[in-house]
């Protein structure tokens, strides 16, 4: 390790602080920049042929208009709070521990930055996933019983969202999409603080000090997310479909419940085979795979009847191309720069402030 790099890893916050600071910094970005993901979740998951939601100031701007701000664009907001808050206490403490280990045992700062967002991503996960689950489905629904728009979905709430997904999917319902959400996560975050870190480490050297000033704070956050978040967009996009994919038995309990007309249910060729057998449900459910740029053409709806992020990716690639793998792009660009600018911006703030004020003893054993 070179001088530079030695001294900008010589001040190292006690864990206490990292924690919290990440935590008050992820849950502060993720709440500012709510509506802009409901949108993306909308333009991702819509199940209908053409879809309803193209551009992203359309969609903002009809989401809002038709159902409000807390029930349509900040649908979902009670489980993506507690899961933003807890999974990032989680990560950042699985960061810096996980960062100050592989450095001090002589690995490159660099890799040691990009593999230390994998592990804290993993760590995380369990967290995560299903506050996920909850938020993705709540967000693409909107408000209960929704006159203009049928997600597949109808929960009154958070609580009763998980009380049914539970008694009437399982306990592992909420863990759907685990693999495509670690598919989707472990190389964004792991990109993202690659690239934060190297990027601080350029603006160092430009300002000729430790402190770079809030402009570049910004600017370095915001572009390491912004980069990262286009690049995993294909992953998310399929991660939004397995995670909202409707099984066809609950969809037609549903529609006998409610009376709300769901999106056509198409089960595949094995389950109708099968249709006697006793078994797990299949989750298959037709996935609108056109991209905002053809949504004026007629299209024809592919059946995402898989859990698999390699097949997934696959269908969406043979079904629409490209332009499909990066649905949603436009929301997802903007959302991830936002977000992790004001995430990192304020991690570090949060940082200076506790080390003038701790609130808890700085004897950490790995402090220098």
């Amino acid at each position: 390790m070179g001088p530079e790099e030695e001294d900008l890893e010589a001040k190292r916050p006690p864990y206490s602080h990292a924690m919290l600071a990440g935590g008050l910094g992820g849950t502060t970005g993720d709440m500012l920049m709510h509506s802009l993901d409901t949108v993306k979740t909308r333009q991702q998951g819509d199940p209908h042929m053409p879809p309803k939601y193209t551009s992203l100031g359309s969609s903002y701007r009809t989401i809002f208009q038709q159902e409000g701000i807390r029930r349509g664009l900040y649908g979902g907001v009670q489980p993506a709070f507690l899961g933003s808050f807890f999974g990032t206490v989680a990560f950042f403490g699985t960061y810096e521990w996980s960062k100050r280990y592989m450095i001090d045992f002589g690995v490159a700062p660099s890799v040691s930055y990009f593999v230390a967002g994998l592990v804290a991503d993993l760590a995380a996960a369990p967290i995560y996933v299903p506050s996920e689950v909850l938020k993705t489905r709540l967000q693409l629904q909107g408000r209960h019983n929704n006159p203009f728009f049928n997600s597949g979905y109808n929960y009154r709430s958070m609580i009763h969202a998980t009380r049914t997904i539970i008694r009437q999917e399982g306990v592992a319902a909420l863990f759907h999409g685990f693999q495509a959400t670690l598919w989707r996560d472990l190389p964004y975050s792991a990109l993202q603080f690659a690239f934060y870190e190297q990027e601080q480490k350029l603006a160092r050297a430009y300002k000729g000090s430790k402190e770079i000033g809030l402009p570049l704070e910004v600017l370095t956050g915001a572009s390491a997310g912004g980069m990262a978040g286009v690049i995993t967009c294909p992953l998310d996009v399929v991660k939004t479909r397995v995670q909202t994919q409707l099984d066809p038995q609950v969809a037609a309990s549903q529609k006998s419940t409610t009376g709300i007309n769901q999106p056509a249910i198409q089960p595949s060729s094995s389950s109708r085979h099968q249709a006697s057998v006793p078994k797990v449900p299949s989750l298959n459910r037709p996935i609108s795979t056109s991209s905002p740029s053809t949504t004026l053409h007629s299209h024809t709806a592919a059946t995402l009847d898989t859990s698999s992020v390699i097949a997934g990716l696959k269908i969406i690639y043979k079904t629409e191309g490209v332009g499909g793998l990066f649905r949603g792009v436009g929301p997802r660009f903007v959302w991830t720069s936002v977000q992790s600018g004001t995430m990192l911006v304020l991690y570090q703030q949060f940082l200076r402030y506790f080390e003038g004020h701790p609130f808890m003893s700085t004897s950490d054993p790995e402090e220098a």
